[in-house]
This record gives C-alpha cells, structure tokens and sequence, in this order.
C-alpha cells in the first residue's frame, strides 16, 4: 500500500457520504489522513503534512499550527489532558485548545477532500488514563467530529506496518513522540492484530530533551534559549555531528557527542521499560520478528543505536515515524466504515477491580488484557442479614485500596437478608474498544441490579501515574505477602464472629466441656492476629474449625427439624 500526500483540491474522491480520517493528535505535531482506494493520503497544511501542535490568537482568533508565534502561542497542552479543566494559556483548556488543532485539521481535510468530515478514528498515547481519553473526545465534539474509536498509538502504527509487511509473529512498537513515551509487544497472524502487553511513561520525550539541551546551555553558556532553538539543534543533529546557531545574538552550539550524554539516561529508561514489556508476558529479545520505530524522536541515532543494541536487530524504519501513526488511524477509519478483514485487538493498560474486605482490591479485569472484554465475577455478603454492598471500582496494580486509583462506587441494595456467605452477587466489568468501562452488580436472587458507566471527573497526577505502574513492579512480592496475612485476618475474624452468634444462639447444644475448648480456640486465635503470622494464623483457623464442627453439624440438624416440623413423610 502506498503512502501519498495530497495536496489541496487533487483528490477525485466522490463517495456522497462523509469520509472518516484518521488523526494523529501529537504533542508537538498533528497529522491528518485517509484512505481512498488502495492508496493513504496525508493531507498538507502550509506544505508539510506535519501541522505544529501550537494554539495562539491573532486580532481574538484561534491561529493553530505556524501562524502561531512562540511570543503568544501555547504547545504541549496534550500533557495537560489529563487535568481537562485547568486554565492554560489565554484561559483556554486542554481540551478547548486540542479542539482548535482538531477543528484545523478537519478544516484542511475537508479544503483536500471537497466534502463534509464528520468522523474520525483518533490516536492516543498507551498510558492515557481514562480522563484523558474523555478529554479527547471533548476535544473532538468541540471540533465537529464524532469519534469512531480511540486507538493507542503504537497500535496504530502497527497496523500500518503489518499490512504493508504481511508481517506475523511477535512485533515491538517503539514510540518516542514529543511528549510521552510508550511501547507495545504486539502479535500479529492472519489480520488480526492483538496487543499482548504494554507500557511506558507520559513524561518522557522530545520536550524532556528540548529543556536537557536548554540546561546546557543555561549551565555552559549562560544563555537562556527558548524550546525552538534547542528543538532545531536537536533534529538537525539526527543526521549531522554539530550544530551552530544563535539565540539573541548569543552564539551557541551543540554536538553529537553533547547529545548523547544529555539523553543517555532518558533512552535507557526507555531500554528498561522495554524489558518490562517482555518479562510481562514472558519473552525473550530472540522471540522479536522486528521491532518498528515511530515518533520524531527515534531519528536520533543514539536512540537508533540502544534499540539495535537491546533487540540485536535493525529496527524498522522504512516508513515515516511521524506519519506512521496517523496512518495506521486512517486505515481503521476506513475499516470501520468501509469493511476490513482486520482485526483489532487492543489491551487495558492498568488492572481494574473491586474494593473487598480488608482494604483488598479484586483485580477483576488484569492489566494487559485485551479489549473489547466483559468479565463477570462472584461475590458474597460478610455478615449475617446483609442488605446492601457498595460497589467501589478501583484501577491500578497495587493490592490495596489505598495505593490505587478510585474510579467510581455505586450500592447495590435489596440484598435478601440471609447469613454471611450465602447471596450470590455477580459483579461484572465491561471495557468497550474506546477502553470505556462500564460496571454492573446483579443479586442473583431477586435480580436486583445496578450499573454505571465510568467516567472519572479528574485525571491521574504523573507522579501517581508513575507511583502505580512501577510500584507494581517493584513491590508485588511484598504486596502478595502483606494480601495473605490481610487474607488470613478477615476469614479468621469471620471465623470468630460467626462462632462468638452462633454460641450465644444455641448455648443448650454446647456439649460439656466444649464450650470452654472453643472459648479458648477464640481466645488463642484473637491473640495471634497481633502477632501477624500468617501460617500460625492459618493453623489455627484450621484447628478451631475443626473443634467447633461437632457444634455447627448440631445446629444445621436443628434447623432441619424444624423445617419438618408439620411436613408429612414422604
């Protein structure tokens, strides 16, 4: 398939209904592109099809892209998207300032096309939590588009290679844009395209090495340069070994040996968090069928070079890294409107569960698992004659509440009152392919339901953001083992107090001597849940129920006598 650029009015595309585009919403340049034929077109604003993400305002107007000058335009704002509400530059939001991108590129598409756009499929960064996603389509209902679908944009550009390469096996999306960093461990065979794994890190990229390259400046020549300047000495460095410039009539420069110190510890965090990605799903580099560069920032050749050195192969990088993305967008535009006999398949990048007694989180849909998925799971009451469970939904790898992120609780009430244990509520959790979730719980018994649709009012912090992917990593061990003694505490307290009722209930079936036996069972067993050791916790647990069976098994005999009670024998 080949990639064209159209220019404006070219195009011979008569199709009466609206096309769908696809958009490559970056953080330091836009793309827009579409399919027409067998062909991709990207479409060129002011003679590159790289359209500057910067928003600035001439004479009250909204001026995207060059026309926007450093003195009064603002870039970067994607960072923001996660915080959609806060006022940036001239008061404006993230989300106000992507739709003026969005509305430019629509305009422009349509200047090309000679005819309405309405649809897009638009690509966001793996690590995009949920806000920032909404974000994004806010941005777009701003812009008059409506969203076909929401798709990472490693994903994207996967699709983009594996349909020009009939590529199969196990691909590496490496993905160095100008403000996050992600990469995905894809497996493609016979069309479908199914994310097994991935992660990255929303405060890593092009910017982080702009502003390096500023401090460098700052420390060694005392001049204060502003982000173009270290942004032009950067790429021309992609393809030559020294720079020399100015800024404010102060002379500066910068080579390639330069560079490469001040990034080194960026690009190996990249190398680190590419391990992470294989030990997720257990493979080694010698699994890898190729590995695809995308984002202006991999035309460093330092970058070029770690990802050789790791991979021990030649990445990928026949086709433009800064297009590649919005190309594989136009690509699932076309399939969702035309047909396709591709198959998408995506994954959720942070685990999603249930809050459960003991400050425990549920992990009910894993991290990593595909998506579009709906996973069902059973839950029952704690105490004796419960009638309502909250529901709260809580996303992140950590194994306690507290160390995850809340999405949203609801109650489920007009729970049968019955004994603890005994009412069967079916929780389950569905993630649509935008990654929206949607949570429902159903009692069993009445068919008493409730659900809603996640659609969290705030967005993560980077610093959270961080805290949950890579704690995840770094504490599970000690995580699971702090779960199991938690674990271990609430079924001996349940223990206990059913034992404690059920004595008090029933005191004439306590054989002689045996309520004193199981007094100090209990009395034993509440002294080592101080002590917080988990296999003396569990021996006891085990020792006491096994003293206090004779007792249960009268009580079920009395209760089923007097169930009898005026029954006729059959």
């Amino acid at each position: 398939m080949l990639l064209q650029v159209l220019e404006p009015g070219q195009s011979s595309f008569q199709s009466k209904e609206a096309v769908a585009v696809g958009i490559d919403l970056g953080t330091t340049h836009s793309v827009v592109a579409f399919v027409q034929g067998d062909e991709i077109f990207t479409v060129p604003v002011e003679g590159s099809p790289l359209v500057p993400s910067v928003v600035g305002w001439r004479d009250g107007a909204a001026v995207v892209g060059k026309g926007a000058t450093p003195e009064n335009g603002i870039s970067s704002f994607k960072r923001f998207m996660n915080r959609p509400l806060e006022k940036l530059a001239n008061g404006k939001t993230p989300v106000q300032l992507s739709a003026e991108v969005l509305k430019s590129l629509k305009h422009h598409a349509e200047k090309a096309l000679g005819q309405t756009v309405q649809k897009a499929v638009i690509t966001v960064p793996a690590y995009f939590d949920d806000t920032a996603r909404q974000a994004t389509r806010d941005a777009a209902a701003l812009a008059g588009l409506s969203v076909l679908r929401l798709i990472n944009e490693p994903t994207a550009a996967a699709l983009s290679y594996g349909l020009d390469q009939a590529s199969e096996g196990l691909y590496i999306i490496y993905d160095l844009g100008g403000g996050t960093f992600d990469v995905s461990l894809l497996k493609m065979s016979m069309g479908v395209f199914q994310v097994l794994a991935t992660c990255g890190d929303i405060e890593l990229g092009g910017d982080d090495i702009d502003e390096a390259i500023q401090h460098f400046w700052k420390e060694t020549k005392d001049v204060v340069a502003d982000q173009s300047t270290a942004r032009e000495a950067k790429e021309f460095l992609s393809n030559n070994a020294s720079w020399k410039g100015e800024f404010l009539g102060k002379k500066l420069g910068l080579t390639e040996a330069q560079l490469n110190d001040l990034i080194e510890t960026f690009v190996q965090k990249t190398i680190s968090i590419c391990g992470r990605v294989l030990a997720d799903v257990g493979a080694v580099i010698h699994d890898i069928q190729g590995v695809v560069l995308v984002g202006g920032s991999t035309r460093l050749k330092s970058v070029k070079r770690a990802v050789h050195a790791f991979f021990e192969k030649e990445p990928l990088v026949n086709l433009d890294p800064d297009q590649v993305v919005a190309r594989g967008a136009a690509l699932q535009a076309h399939a969702l409107t035309q047909g396709s006999d591709t198959l998408l398949l995506d994954v959720a990048s942070l685990s999603l569960g249930i809050e459960t007694m003991g400050n425990l989180v549920e992990k009910i849909i894993p991290r990593n698992t595909p998506i579009p998925t709906t996973i069902a799971q059973e839950f029952t009451t704690y105490q004796d004659g419960q009638t309502a469970m909250k529901i709260h939904v809580v996303q992140g790898e950590r194994e306690f509440v507290s160390e995850c992120r809340s999405l949203a609780e609801f109650v489920l009430t007009d729970i049968p009152p019955m004994v603890a244990g005994a009412a069967r509520i079916q929780v389950t959790f569905d993630v649509d392919a935008d990654g929206v979730l949607t949570v429902s719980a159903l009692e069993k018994i009445t068919n008493t339901s409730q659900r809603i649709t996640v659609k969290p009012s705030y967005g993560l912090s980077h610093a959270d953001l961080e805290r949950m992917i890579y704690e995840g990593f770094e504490k599970g061990a000690e995580d699971i083992e702090k779960r199991l003694l938690i674990e271990a505490g609430v079924e001996a307290d349940q223990l206990l107090q059913s034992l404690k009722t059920t004595m008090e209930a029933d005191p004439d079936l306590l054989e002689p001597g045996e309520e004193t036996i199981l007094k100090e069972g209990i009395k034993t067993l509440e002294f080592s849940l101080h002590q917080g050791d988990r296999q003396k916790i569990k021996g006891l647990i085990k020792d006491l129920s096994l003293k206090s069976q004779p007792f249960a098994e009268r009580r079920i005999g009395r209760s089923i006598q007097k169930r009898l009670v005026g029954q006729p024998i059959i």
